[in-house]
């Protein structure tokens, strides 16, 4: 008797415990309560595709949640108009009428109507689809959620970490502290960087790891990769950046290199890119946006910028658009200090917002903001913690800017997200709690990469409970992140796809023969022959010397020469040249110069790699053809060599372009996207849209 109540006490101790939960605790998928099975087409905030059918079925939970359902069954009420098959595809037949596609999973059940008709737009001779939805409160997901999540599963949803590292170790797998940081805090996204992501392989587990971790909401996994110089995928295609894209003036090709990263992204389980960027470059001088921008011309920059996003888009791929209003009239990099765009609105407008707007008039999903102060704006002074002097305030912390301007008078409702909080242009003057309530509060929906984890999420909790934000104020974002979420189905499975699947699919993606055929085909067409003064295309005799001489990528330049032209010799050099060297390009039968720059005085003729290729181009008789690596400004400061060819980028299909171009295999049909000023800045050397071809 007493072993019987021994056992019946120790039950009741762990029944107990099973029952006891903490906000901290994991409430496993069990313990939900399914309240409804509804089709995620019939949600008012999703647009269902009408050229390719697909239906998905959404078990909802009292919880305020939503998973992606598997267990369904699905039939169709006329299958003489459409069919479905058991994931919810559905095929019309060609004959006209309505059917309704119903899935059930034995308790709930929900149904949407497709009607096959003719377009009353095209005449009895074309009919169209149209998807008819259901409607009532039990599709009011959003509403649903906001009623029954916590404030602090409310909070979650809007911070966006990143986990480069953990104790100095590159982050490459899951790891159970971050694992329980992503359930404790109700994370709504994460970032990833090229710390995170080395191999297809090990990134597809990665992001599955995250999206496992996540409680009720799938995550944003989100990334950099615009291409060109900011690409971070290590595994994937390197495509040619913006400034390259610019140079092609082909919309066809800027929506292929996005629809090419989408498609990329997608197989991994990345599914938000932090792209395109649509400042305009009108100031040579940028130091952090250069070639990332399409461009010096709104309109060029719009019209590809649109291109890329729906490229991406197509995919599933969610994007954004950064940095707004716009960080391409500034010359401080806004990871270092603090820059200004001092010009009023109407030229604002004409410029700096216009790519903005149109973006979000073609359904771009995201908005980033600029750590850039715009006083015509907003002239709002505050106290730099740093320095303790009166500074204006930037953008991304400007209710003026984010609510006022971008919400209320461009009419973008869409998501918003910070640039990253811990750049020193945010770190320095504000501390990273008050920087966090400020965004909120200015009307970002998303703060990424806060410092300070804890800090920040207890900062704003506090701000809501003494009223400071309000929770409807919160609540307005979560809708926001949650209705993208609902659009690009990134939601979480009830039986997720088996890894091994998700890795097999993504070694067949990433890096394709397909997306380096986007990828070669941007190269070649972004080539811009500046100057060419009957050198190119060169045509050597096989014991010829050519003599490659440069710095930073040299090697990778000197690569692709060798290629073409086996007698090369690379010179290695950032500034001095000794005798022996100077002899070599004496001798040579013809001199190529790579210049790599980045900032004013890297391009400046006072630098020791410009006054190198200046000696080189009065030491020897022989042609002399530079290539700026990645600026097309770099020829202001040797404006006397005899051709030039600007490629925007160091990637290796950039570099084999240019050698194509060198040795005659490509003819260069790309045009400069920007003015190109003589080195004082005083006059033009070569306009926007010039450029030479064979």
């Amino acid at each position: 008797m007493k072993k019987m109540t021994m056992m019946v006490l120790t039950l009741m101790l762990i029944v107990s415990q099973l029952l006891m939960t903490t906000p901290n605790q994991t409430v496993s998928a069990e313990e939900y309560t399914q309240k409804d099975l509804i089709l995620l087409q019939n949600v008012p905030q999703v647009e269902p595709d009408t050229e390719n059918i697909k239906l998905d079925a959404l078990n909802v939970y009292e919880e305020g949640h939503f998973t992606m359902a598997s267990d369904v069954s699905w039939s169709s009420t006329n299958k003489n108009v459409a069919t479905v098959d058991d994931q919810g595809n559905v095929e019309l037949t060609g004959q006209r009428g309505r059917t309704f596609i119903t899935a059930t999973d034995g308790e709930f059940e929900d149904r949407i109507a497709v009607d096959y008709k003719v377009d009353p737009q095209k005449g009895k001779a074309e009919s169209k689809v149209n998807i008819i939805k259901e409607t009532g409160e039990r599709y009011d997901l959003i509403e649903h959620a906001l009623s029954n999540l916590t404030i602090e599963e409310k909070v979650g949803q809007m911070l966006m970490p990143d986990f480069r590292k953990w104790n100095g170790e590159n982050v490459t797998e899951m790891l159970p502290e971050i694992e329980h940081l992503v359930k404790d805090y109700h994370l709504g996204g994460v970032i990833l960087f090229r710390e995170n992501v080395v191999t297809t392989e090990q990134t597809t587990r990665l992001v599955n790891d995250y999206q496992e971790a996540a409680e009720k909401f799938g995550l944003l996994m989100t990334i950099d990769q615009e291409g060109g110089i900011v690409t971070r995928l290590q595994s994937g295609t390197d495509m040619p950046g913006n400034m390259a894209l610019g140079a092609t003036r082909s919309t066809d090709i800027s929506y292929n290199v996005g629809k090419a990263i989408g498609e990329e992204l997608s197989a991994l389980g990345i599914n938000t890119n932090f792209a395109p960027v649509l400042d305009v470059n009108n100031n040579p001088d940028n130091p952090v946006i250069g070639v990332r921008s399409f461009g010096e011309d709104p309109d060029l920059v719009a019209d590809m910028g649109i291109a890329y996003t729906k490229g991406l888009q197509s995919t599933g791929v969610a994007a954004t658009a950064k940095h707004f209003p716009g960080h391409g009239d500034t010359d401080v990099d806004s990871h270092l200090g603090l820059p200004e765009v001092p010009h009023d609105k109407e030229r604002l407008k004409e410029v700096e917002l216009y790519p903005f707007q149109q973006a979000m008039d073609a359904g771009i999903d995201m908005i980033m903001t600029a750590h850039v102060t715009f006083p015509k704006i907003d002239d709002t002074k505050v106290i730099s913690k740093k320095t303790g002097e009166e500074i204006a305030l930037p953008a991304t912390l400007s209710h003026k800017v984010l609510t006022e301007l971008m919400r209320e008078e461009m009419g973008f409702d869409g998501v918003i997200t910070t640039d990253a909080l811990n750049m020193n242009a945010i770190t320095d003057h504000f501390g990273s709690v008050d920087a966090v309530i400020r965004a909120v509060k200015a009307g970002s929906d998303i703060v990424l990469m806060p410092v300070g984890l804890e800090e920040v999420r207890n900062g704003l909790l506090t701000a809501i409970e003494e009223g400071e934000i309000t929770e409807e104020r919160i609540e307005a974002s979560v809708e926001r992140i949650l209705t993208l979420k609902l659009e690009r189905g990134i939601i979480k499975q009830e039986s997720p796809q088996p890894l091994d699947e998700k890795i097999a699919n993504a070694l067949d993606v990433v890096g394709s023969d397909e997306h380096k055929a986007v990828e070669a085909e941007a190269a070649a067409k972004s080539i811009t022959l500046v100057k060419n003064d009957e050198v190119l295309p060169l045509v050597s005799n096989d014991d010829d010397q050519i003599v490659v001489v440069g710095n930073s990528y040299i090697s990778d330049l000197g690569d692709a020469i060798k290629a073409y032209h086996d007698q090369t010799t690379v010179i290695q050099s950032s500034g001095n040249l000794t005798d022996a060297q100077l002899e070599q390009i004496r001798n040579a039968d013809a001199v190529i110069v790579g210049s790599y720059t980045y900032n004013v005085w890297t391009r400046s003729p006072d630098h020791p790699q410009m006054q190198m290729i200046n000696t080189i181009i009065d030491e020897t008789d022989s042609p002399v053809v530079g290539v700026g690596i990645r600026n097309p400004y770099d020829i202001s400061a040797y404006p006397e060599i005899d051709a030039f060819i600007a490629q925007y980028g160091f990637r290796d299909a950039s570099f084999k372009a240019t050698a194509d171009t060198i040795f005659g295999q490509n003819n260069p049909t790309g045009v400069l996207p920007v003015t190109i000023p003589n080195a004082s800045g005083e006059s033009t050397l070569y306009e926007f849209g010039y450029g030479l071809s064979y």
